[in-house]
């Protein structure tokens, strides 16, 4: 059979089985048949043909663009006659192919000697902006040869013509409003994370998001009102909370967006979505990426009473009381001039945070990528022609403060800042460019970062990246039919793309799973260092790690940059002293007890960045702070460390980026061997005191600062999703932490130990607590089944070579097999220990879940409504969160411990080295000359 017919036969099979339509193309080889039969005048399949040619191949570099633009080349030039293709809709056509094969083209049209074509060639490059290396050398070198249209093309780029010319956003944008769920809207519910392995398929992964009926009802609302865009809400709560985030916003524009390009299928952009307190900051980057528009509602406010104080309820929470109304089906209006959200003619809502000249920039551009490269491009031709770039896009606004400090965040940016105007340090608030040094790819969103690099026609990674990787921890748990389809597909893309791998495509080295947050924290080897990730939870201990989209990641891998406002920060620190049978997830969980308690019920960290003073703890240890901010709703945190300890951290880094080498996982660019070299020189500096380890100055200026008592801590605290609290919108956020002593013998169903939450302490704590268990019983067993996923490899081995692997394989009912892993998940558990592969297992839910209805005690950051556990028709599920000691001895015991059994299974146990620093960790500021605020832009 030809490629066509099985294509043919998969397009009757996907309609049939999926109510779908074609597959959009990508492959070469299939192209190149199709093409055949549209020359052949008399093929019986030409039209269907011309129609997938068309509108049915996916643009950039795919293989299937590279056929493409050689076809439209011999289209244009008349060396090929489509009746139904002119040359001009052939430069058309080529217009909307973003890049890669098609500019080639455009540009081989434009500089030839062939007067009929260069004109009308040209004026089509000068509406493109995804242009590389290649292309911009071979416009200077023609430029500087004399070639006439290389000078034009240069001087449009110059004045970016490509962004001027195109419409400017509607003064007024009407939509119809859908509420998507009460209360924080996970991501979850946009984009599952049980259907991971579908995202790339964007029409497929459409069909998971909310519910069928919810896709339904926004079909016909968008119907009722087709001069209103559907304006998705999370009524009572933030929307966009957690991860997956560019393929919950890919869903919500598919439903309620509009089409990038007629030429490109299930493309969609420029999506409205809205909370009552805002959308979750990395979840509005990835609006950004599609022109999209992500409205703060407040339509919910804080009741007061005649005083004007705020009415609590039984709880101590606020209570709400409603200021306008968003049901589903209201018509609203956006005032994108005046900046305000009306109903017909009543002011409802300030909205102007959503409209910043930048974000504006993004809405016309049709997103944030077509901005950063053209500001590039505009860069790149002024200093060709030797001009001055004319001020095309909004100024970025530099704020500098007179005599005012600088937080830990400030100074990292300020030292990555690309381009800056101003001559004194920057503040909070400024816009910047900024080097990324550190890029990580996970493999559930790792393929649409390869359509993201493929679609912006990006080939190799930026020379301006210290270190990548792309991991394989999320798919780990099984290596099923879905997995051995799209894994080894995404690690050879990246390979070839220049990233460090965990699979290799050759297999020369062991498939490494380890979770994506251990590897980036282990290939930081700077404090000041700038890492993005595709996860939520890509929060490093050393530097500053911001989770992104995974088109974000793309700019960031293809570009080396990121651009981002300077965020606020808020300082925590702490006092007291810390009792022996305390966890440091106890610290992490009461941190965010008593933030909301001081703060009378306000969430001073979402939105900023956390600057914890951790003082002596390693980044290993250090990380279970970072990595909970996540669901603290903050932007990043940044751990405070002393010298000696930033120092010692970076040797365990140098130690086990060497392994990796010694594992074989060395690119053609000797990547990891520049990382040890990095980390030798920042050694080097903290040694000598040229620039000891990063710490803000004393009189840096913080949003909010938070005193964490460790006196207050006396037993185990629970992060619990409240599954059945009156309040729907109260359910899932977080906020909710709870002593032990609450559950009072509360039955558990399944405990898990694993995900990026826990390190090779908290392994320990279980060999420790199974040898204290067997002491005083005899022997262990389990009441309910205990699943403890390690974290990394590096930790396995660590594990068997000190002897603690031992006593856990000893009472291990399970250990996972590399030589033949699980390909297919559990359904069902026994009252075991699973000791599973390394990697996240039951924090993604996409792969091992635990049993619909369980109660769950969980290391995991996850508590989300159907991650590790759905709701079984007679129970809600629920996922409540707490350290190593507690969870292994819930599983032991079938309930959660009274306090005189959880110290007496601690005892002895060296729970946590975190001791509070004896002295703030701030630093005397070393200030610019300066005289008052400055703020350009």
């Amino acid at each position: 059979m030809s490629l066509y017919s099985d294509y043919m036969a998969e397009i009757e099979t996907r309609k049939a089985e999926l109510g779908l339509h074609p597959k959009p193309i990508d492959s070469a080889d299939l192209l190149s048949e199709i093409i055949a039969q549209i020359k052949d005048t008399n093929n019986e399949h030409r039209e269907d043909s011309l129609n997938f040619f068309i509108y049915n191949t996916l643009p950039g570099t795919t293989s299937a663009a590279g056929v493409k633009a050689a076809f439209l080349k011999e289209i244009v030039l008349g060396e090929s006659v489509v009746a139904e293709i002119t040359p001009e809709f052939a430069l058309e056509l080529l217009s909307h192919m973003k890049g890669g094969p098609s500019v080639e083209v455009l540009l081989d049209l434009a500089l030839s000697d062939n007067e009929a074509v260069t004109k009308a060639a040209a004026e089509v490059v000068k509406t493109q902006v995804y242009l590389y290396e290649a292309d911009t050398e071979r416009l200077e070198a023609s430029y500087n040869a004399g070639n006439v249209i290389a000078k034009e093309i240069l001087e449009s780029y110059a004045k970016a013509e490509f962004f001027t010319k195109l419409p400017d956003v509607p003064e007024k944008i009407d939509v119809v409003t859908y509420i998507a769920a009460e209360g924080d809207i996970s991501t979850d519910l946009l984009s599952p994370g049980n259907q991971a392995h579908s995202r790339a398929d964007r029409e497929l992964h459409g069909q998971c998001m909310i519910t069928p009926e919810a896709q339904q009802e926004i079909v016909e609302l968008g119907k009722k009102h087709p001069n209103a865009k559907v304006m998705l809400i999370a009524e009572k709560g933030t929307m966009g909370v957690g991860s997956s985030r560019m393929s919950g916003v890919n869903n919500v524009a598919l439903w309620a967006g509009e089409a990038a390009s007629p030429y490109i299928p299930f493309v969609n952009k420029a999506p409205v979505v809205a909370g009552t307190n805002g959308i979750a900051p990395i979840f509005l980057t990835t609006v950004d990426v599609t022109g999209g528009i992500g409205l703060d509602l407040k339509n919910w406010v804080k009741k007061t009473d005649a005083n004007g104080d705020v009415v609590r309820d039984a709880n101590g929470d606020p209570v709400l009381e409603e200021a306008y109304s968003v049901a589903t089906g209201t018509v609203l209006t956006i005032d994108t001039k005046a900046k305000k959200l009306f109903n017909g003619s009543e002011e409802l809502a300030d909205i102007s945070s959503a409209f910043t000249p930048q974000k504006m920039e993004f809405m016309k551009a049709g997103g944030s990528y077509a901005v950063t490269f053209g500001k590039q491009l505009q860069t790149f031709a002024a200093k060709v022609l030797g001009t001055d770039v004319p001020e095309v896009y909004a100024r970025s606004k530099e704020v500098s403060v007179a005599n005012q400090g600088l937080t830990a965040v400030e100074k990292i940016f300020n030292r990555n800042a690309v381009g800056v105007k101003s001559e004194t340090p920057l503040h909070a608030g400024s816009d910047v460019r900024v080097k990324v040094n550190i890029v990580g790819s996970q493999d559930t969103t790792g393929p649409m970062t390869c359509q993201e690099l493929e679609s912006m026609a990006a080939s190799t990674i930026s020379p301006l990246v210290d270190g990548a990787y792309q991991s394989g921890c999320h798919t780990a748990s099984v290596w099923d039919k879905k997995a051995q389809a799209n894994i080894p597909k995404l690690m050879s893309f990246m390979n070839n793309f220049g990233v460090i791998t965990a699979r290799d495509p050759k297999g020369v080295y062991h498939a490494m799973t380890d979770v994506i947050h251990k590897v980036l924290n282990d290939i930081t080897v700077d404090d000041r260092a700038i890492i993005i990730g595709g996860d939520s939870h890509t929060r490093m201990s050393k530097g500053v790690a911001f989770g992104a989209d995974s088109g974000t990641v793309a700019v960031a891998l293809a570009t080396g940059e990121a651009a981002m406002p300077i965020p606020e920060s808020v300082k925590v620190t702490f006092k007291g002293h810390m009792k022996s049978h305390m966890d440091f997830r106890d610290v992490v969980h009461a941190t965010q007890a008593q933030m909301l308690k001081q703060f009378g019920g306000e969430n001073v960290f979402q939105g900023r960045v956390i600057e914890v003073q951790i003082g002596t703890l390693l980044a290993d240890q250090a990380f279970t702070f970072t990595d909970w901010t996540a669901e603290m709703k903050a932007k990043a945190s940044i751990c405070i460390s002393n010298d000696e300890t930033m120092i010692k951290s970076l040797e365990v880094a140098k130690s086990r980026i060497q392994i990796m080498i010694d594992k074989g996982m060395e690119n053609d660019a000797s990547m990891l061997q520049g990382l040890i070299d990095l980390a030798d020189k920042r050694i080097a500096e903290i040694e000598s005191g040229e620039e000891p380890a990063l710490a803000p100055d004393d009189s840096a200026k913080y949003y909010a600062e938070v005193v964490v008592d460790l006196d207050q801590i006396d037993e185990p605290m629970i992060a619990d999703p409240d599954v059945n609290n009156d309040d729907v919108s109260k359910r899932y956020t977080h906020d909710v932490i709870r002593p032990v002593s609450f559950y009072d013998g509360k039955t558990v169903d399944l405990a898990f130990v694993g995900s990026c939450m826990v390190h090779k302490g908290d392994m320990q704590i279980i060999a420790q607590m199974l040898r204290n268990l067997e002491k005083q019983n005899g022997s262990v067993s389990f009441n309910v089944p205990l699943v403890v996923a390690p974290p990394t490899y590096n930790i396995v081995d660590e594990l068997k070579a000190e002897g603690d692997w031992d006593i856990l394989t000893k009472y291990a009912g399970f250990e996972f097999n590399d030589d033949k892993p699980k390909e297919s998940a559990r359904t069902k558990y026994d009252n075991i220990m699973y000791l599973e592969r390394p990697g996240c297992n039951l924090c993604m839910g996409n792969q091992e879940k635990a049993e619909p209805g369980d109660t769950v005690i969980a290391t995991s950051t996850r508590l989300f409504q159907g991650r590790v556990v759905a709701d079984s028709n007679e129970k809600k599920g629920e996922s409540l969160l707490g350290s190593t000691p507690l969870v292994v001895l819930s599983a032991v015991l079938g309930r959660f411990p009274t306090m005189e059994e959880y110290k007496a299974a601690v005892e002895g146990i060296n729970l946590t080295d975190f001791a509070p620093p004896a002295e703030d960790m701030s630093v005397k500021a070393k200030f610019e000359p300066s005289v008052a605020v400055k703020t350009v832009g």
